[in-house]
């Protein structure tokens, strides 16, 4: 599928419904996610920065995450968002280059923080990749994910209102979309979902509800970010531990995947 059409594809994916992105590290995770059934498939920046020994926080190099995005690319059918962090510059022409790569790529989507900086600076960043977009041609969607909640910014009451003001700002520079994690109270998410035209996403956490109460509050996309990598490395953790100081072989296998199962994911994808 060209790229536009995963593009295209992938803004109607928040149009209706409630799009869930269970987000994938690597290729191998990737494809694995695809083959049960997702109609997209997002990474986690914290999950692909550990898996190529790096601390997640941009610290992650550019051409390690081009690596990893070719990869993914090469195995998976359904689009592709990206999780690049601040951009992994503070320079506006730099993020938009690297996110222009990624469209040349084929990736449809892109997430980019505003962390602990200023709205300004976001702002910038979104309007470069807008300008490089279009120089070129190509299209991606944002996701401007804005950390008011995650880093506790404001009084608790204010918090809906300092997300709006940016959400105003993102959005008026070329945002697509609302990353909010750390939202999970119904009333915020009520109150800010009727604030914005943009999609709102939200990071999964064991205070949210099910899918459907959070699509009835208006939520467009839910990502489970870095938790399938946590407990992933988690049971790696406790099945290796226990093999190196017990040896046994049993543990290993008991829930496992089929070795030809796993195989038979990779068959018929060309170099």
């Amino acid at each position: 599928m060209p790229a536009s059409s995963h593009v295209a594809t992938f803004r109607q994916l928040h149009q209706h419904g409630l799009l869930r992105l269970a987000n994938a590290w690597d290729a191998g995770t990737a494809r694995l996610i695809e083959s049960l059934g997702a109609p997209a498939i997002a990474t986690t920046s914290a999950g692909v920065a550990w898996a190529q020994g790096y601390p997640d926080g941009d610290r992650l190099p550019v051409a390690r995450v081009l690596d990893v995005v070719q990869a993914i690319v090469r195995v998976i059918r359904v689009p592709l968002t990206i999780d690049i962090e601040g951009g992994y510059s503070d320079k506006p022409a730099e993020v938009a280059a690297l996110a222009a790569r990624l469209a040349d790529l084929g990736v449809a989507g892109i997430n980019l923080e505003d962390g602990a900086g200023e709205p300004a600076a976001l702002c910038a960043k979104i309007e470069a990749i807008r300008s490089a977009c279009a120089h070129a041609g190509t299209d991606l969607f944002v996701n401007a994910r804005t950390d008011v909640y995650l880093r506790g910014m404001g009084a608790a009451a204010q918090r809906p209102a300092l997300t709006l003001e940016r959400a105003h700002a993102y959005a008026s520079a070329g945002a697509d979309g609302l990353f909010v994690p750390g939202l999970s109270d119904r009333a915020g998410i009520e109150t800010i979902v009727s604030g914005t035209t943009l999609p709102l996403n939200l990071l999964a956490r064991s205070a949210l509800p099910g899918a459907e109460e959070l699509q009835a509050w208006g939520v467009r996309r839910l990502s489970a970010g870095s938790n399938l990598a946590e407990s992933a490395y988690h049971r790696i953790a406790q099945l290796a531990g226990d093999f190196m100081r017990d040896g046994l072989s049993a543990p290993l296998s008991t829930q496992a995947m089929p070795y030809s199962g796993l195989n038979g994911l990779f068959d018929g994808i060309a170099d």
